[in-house]
This record gives C-alpha cells, structure tokens and sequence, in this order.
C-alpha cells in the first residue's frame, strides 16, 4: 500500500464452512502481504513533511480544528493495525502447530480469518463521524470490517495532510519571491521621490506590503482556508491551493511597477520632452500670431465676410511648463511625471487649435485667390482661341478684375462677376450648327462646352 492510495479491501467470505489446509494457507498468505502494504502506507504517513510540519506548526482556524480530528483518527488508525496484525499472528500459531492441521484448527482459522473475531477496545479516540457505533468498552470485527474501517480513517487522514502540505509547498515560496519584488520596487519607489502620502503608487505598496505579511502568516497557521477541494474528487489531495489573494496582490504590484519604471523614464528623458513641448507651445503662439495678422488683412481687404477673433497665447500652459521644469530641478520625478503627459496633450490640442483659427481666419482669402485663378485660367482659354478682344468678353473680365483686384472685396459680387465672364466665354466657345440645319437628335455636346460647363460649377 502506498501513501496516496488505500488500504487493499480483504478478500474472505462471510463464516461458513471450515476451510480446508489449501485455503487457510492461500488466506494467511494474503494477509501476509497484506499486513506488510498497510504498515508501510502507515509509516509513509507517520513520515510525511506534511504531519510533521502540521505537529510542529502554531495553527488555526479551520486546520487546527481538522487537524485535532486527524490526530484522534490516526491514534486509532494505529489501534486498529495493532488489532489486526494480533489476529494475524494468532492465525499463524494456529497455523504452526502441524504440519496437517486439524478439524478444530481449521475451525479456529475459519472463524478468525472469516467472523467478527477481531475485538478492539474502544479509547478516547472518536469514532469517524460517517460511523454510527453506540458508546461501548469493545468492538467485534472481521478482518474484512477492519480493513474498511482503517481505509476510511486513512484516506480522510491522508486527504488532511496532503491538503495542507500542498498549500505550504505552494504559497509560502511564491509570496516570499513576491515579498522579495515588492523590497526591489520599494527601493527603486524611494529612488524617484515614491512614497506613501506623496504619490498614489507609493500608498499602494504600503497596502501590498501589508497584504503579503498577512497572507504569510495566515497561509502559514491555517492552510486549510486558503485549500480548494477538486470538483467530485474522492482521492487524498484532490484539488488545489487558492491563490486568488496572492495572484491580486502580484497584479497589484506590477501595476506599481509599471507606473514606476514611467517615472523613471521621465528622470531619464524630461530634458528633452520639455524642449519639445517649448517648441510645441512656440509653434501655437507663433501660429496664433500669424492669425491675428491675417485677421486684420482680411478685415482691411475683404468686405461683407464674418471674420472670427483670435485668442490670445496660451498663458496657463506656459505657467504649468513652468512648473514642471521646476520638478526637474528639483527632482521630483513623481510630480513631474503625470504633468509632463498631461502637458504634451494640451500642447498638441493648443497647437491643432491655433492652425485651426488661422485656417478659418485665412478663408476668404483663400477663397478670393481661387477666383482670381479661375478668372486668369478663363482669359487664357479666351485668347487661345482668338476671342481675347471680343467686347462683351473684354467688359465683364474688366468688371470681375476690379472686384478681385480692389479692396475691400466683396466676395459675393465677385463671385458672380467672374460666374458671367465665364457663361459669356462658354456660350462663344460653343460651336453653332449652320442655319437651317440640326444636329442629330441625343447627339453630345461639342467639347468645349461640356468642358465650360463643368469649370462653372
């Protein structure tokens, strides 16, 4: 028998009828070898680390209350084999006496190896609980109720202690390799100005460090708690160690270490992110200024346009940028660290916003250079085709020039001045077929003026 496994189940037959010389010796022999499985399962018991650590341990809770049980049902687990090893021995005097036993021994076997003929006195060791057995000085067994009764008390011992020497072998070890990170982490919180009531990450490692030294100390007096039974199992151990706490408390600390190797990161290169975000904030303000600029030529040359205002520099930024290089003085990583993210965003948002106001400040300029375009591009298609000095063509160009090329400009009469120069342009460019002809019918339009009249659009 090993230590995982169970006593083997006995193989006799209720009483009956005398066994013959051939069967007493098949039986004795299987006793035999079955005395010999039980004892060594039992010593691999009385030998196990773990009931050795749980006899020497200070425990608690839920483990020292099984435990007080285990050790009641190992005492009488050993009563129990001290009986039957006595039965046994009887059955071999019995046995030896001759060579060709006679009625009466084989009578004797019968009934020691087959009846309840096993009586065990009865200690201040409980019974099993699953056992109903009144209160009385002895009980009568059989070998084969033996045999059962020490499977029961056994696999429920054995379950106990492989339980609580799972959770020892597991726990232990990995939270003091964590105990172990959080130490490094602490050193390198301090290192950068972590610490607790200055920065978040600091409270959280006092909180972790608290946490583990608990955990330690519970895991250590009351493994049982931290002990998750397998799902149907039935076999000694089955199941695993709960590790939810620990697994908590090893996340919470990467997150710790995480947010610290950022404020490394910070002392390693906060010279040149401020450089950067200097000349982040000096592209807005200069951008800014070019808008205001372009404001007042808009407002000077271009009339009846709603031209928005321009917002003055980003003081507030320049004022924080301002303290955050003082953190770097300082060195105080941990303050500089969360600022200087969050300045290089509002840069960037202060940046976009002031291209933004010079865009929709620059509009209507933009919008009078494209029909200047459009007008030069129409008069060069005029003079390729020879009608540069037609009069009506030379009257509404000169009209729409003025508009553009004057100031203020009132983008609206432009516009439509360089719409007719074009539909007058369209119209001449237009082939006409001869008098008193027409064209077939769903014919295309000649070129030119599909042409034409896609450029008005």
């Amino acid at each position: 028998m090993s230590v995982a496994g169970s006593f083997p189940g006995f193989a006799g037959r209720p009483p009956g009828p005398a066994m013959d010389r051939e069967e007493a010796d098949r039986a004795l022999a299987r006793l035999g070898a079955e005395h010999e499985a039980i004892e060594t399962s039992l010593l691999a018991l009385q030998d196990h680390a773990g009931r050795r650590l749980l006899e020497g341990a200070e425990l608690s809770g839920v483990t020292r209350e099984r435990w007080a049980a285990t050790e009641r049902s190992i005492t009488l687990l050993w009563g129990y084999f001290d009986a039957y090893a006595g039965a046994l021995e009887e059955a071999r005097d019995i046995r030896a006496r001759r060579r060709h036993p006679s009625r009466e021994d084989l009578a004797a076997l019968t009934e020691l190896l087959r009846g309840e003929a096993v009586t065990v006195a009865n200690t201040d060791a409980a019974p099993p609980p699953s056992a109903a057995v009144p209160a009385r000085l002895s009980e009568r067994f059989s070998l084969q109720e033996l045999v059962a009764r020490m499977n029961e008390l056994y696999a429920r011992s054995l379950d106990m202690v492989v339980a609580s020497d799972s959770v020892w072998s597991a726990l232990p070890a990995r939270i003091d390799l964590l105990a172990a990170e959080l130490h490094r982490t602490r050193s390198l919180a301090h290192s950068v100005g972590v610490r607790p009531g200055e920065h978040p990450a600091g409270d959280d490692l006092e909180e972790i460090t608290e946490e583990l030294a608990t955990l330690r100390v519970q895991v250590i007096s009351d493994p049982l708690a931290f002990w998750l039974p397998g799902p149907g199992s039935a076999a000694p151990g089955g199941g695993r160690p709960d590790t939810s706490r620990y697994d908590r408390a090893a996340r919470a600390l990467e997150d710790v270490r995480r947010e610290i190797e950022a404020v490394l990161a910070v002392r390693q290169d906060a010279e040149a992110r401020l450089m950067r975000l200097r000349d982040v904030l000096s592209r807005a303000d200069r951008t800014l200024t070019e808008a205001r600029a372009a404001r007042g030529e808009v407002l000077a040359k271009i009339a009846a346009s709603e031209v928005p205002a321009v917002s003055g520099p980003p003081t507030a930024l320049q004022e924080r940028l301002a303290a955050a290089a003082e953190y770097r003085r300082r060195a105080q990583w941990h303050r500089l660290s969360p600022l200087l993210e969050a300045l290089e965003q509002e840069a960037e948002d202060e940046l976009l916003r002031a291209r933004e106001s010079l865009t929709s400040v620059t509009a209507p300029l933009a919008i009078r250079a494209e029909l200047r375009g459009r007008l030069d591009a129409y008069k060069a298609k005029v003079a390729r085709h020879g009608l540069a000095e037609d009069p009506l063509l030379i009257e509404r160009y000169d009209a729409a020039r003025r508009m553009l090329w004057s100031a203020p400009c009132d983008l609206r009469v432009a516009e439509q001045n360089v719409l007719r120069y074009q539909q007058a342009a369209a119209e001449l460019l237009t082939p006409r077929p001869p008098e008193g002809s027409e064209g077939p019918a769903g014919s295309a339009e000649p070129e030119d003026r599909r042409g034409d009249r896609g450029e008005t659009r």
